[in-house]
């Protein structure tokens, strides 16, 4: 397992591997081959960015059978079922999220992320972790009148400031059982694991695959579970998904 952090320090950005509390620099992005620098950065130096910049992002709706169940008792998709967030809508870890005038029911949705490695299409479950480089946390902040009033889901989800991820990139895991949580101001509002998908990130990636070309740095959310809750101004968000750490953000209008 590695951990791979973006940031900025003087004024420039950076990439390194976290070991042993440390940020050890690395000449190029993680998705290059790069060297150790001799470089070496403690957190309070730096300023966390959002881990990959990607060029889009599918989201995964209605994948926790207890998020079915929390909407109204809906039958389970028979396939993922995947929306588009654009990629102005990322931020990272400590900046705030930024609740647009109009909307009236602003929810958290806390997410495993996955974050594509190698440009791929058609390519089945069997060998659909290939292709992935690692996996973050993610937020997948949904206003919810518009959601329901709108008939596309563009302003709900794409609006600025409402796709968190980070803080990090974890690689070397198994996806497939991670206890993830949200908690909102220090109380658990969200509490499941991975084990529990409807559709697993296997079976995601092959489903998108068969009809949209995955390249390197693409992010995926796979979904949220359970009963998501009314966010406010001043309000201190946290998901934190086991192995990949605590992605914080707080809420401002």
């Amino acid at each position: 397992m590695k951990q791979y952090i973006k940031f900025s320090k003087n004024n420039r950005v950076y990439f390194g591997i976290i070991e042993n509390n440390k940020i050890h620099h690395i000449s190029s992005t993680p998705f290059k081959k790069y060297d150790f620098t001799s470089e070496v950065s403690s957190f309070p130096e730096v300023n966390i960015l959002p881990p990959v910049a990607p060029g889009k992002i599918i989201a995964i709706g209605l994948n926790y059978r207890d998020h079915l169940t929390h909407i109204g008792e809906r039958p389970e998709p028979k396939h993922p079922e995947p929306f588009l967030i654009t990629p102005s809508a990322i931020i990272g870890h400590h900046t705030p999220i930024i609740l647009p005038q109009g909307a009236s029911q602003v929810e958290e949705e806390a997410e495993l992320v996955i974050i594509m490695g190698k440009t791929c299409k058609n390519i089945s479950a069997k060998n659909a972790k290939d292709y992935i480089f690692g996996y973050t946390c993610g937020n997948d902040v949904s206003a919810r009148d518009w959601q329901k009033n709108d008939l596309q889901w563009t302003r709900a989800k794409s609006s600025d400031t409402f796709s968190p991820i980070g803080p990090y990139i974890t690689t070397g895991i198994n996806p497939d059982s991670l206890d993830i949580q949200c908690r909102v101001n220090g109380k658990t509002v969200q509490n499941s694991n991975t084990k529990y998908l409807i559709h697993s990130v296997s079976d995601i990636i092959a489903f998108i695959s068969s009809f949209m070309t995955l390249e390197e740095g693409d992010l995926i959310f796979t979904g949220t579970p359970g009963q998501p809750v009314a966010i406010h101004p001043g309000d201190k968000i946290e998901v934190e998904i086991e192995h990949l750490g605590i992605l914080t953000n707080q809420v401002e209008k």
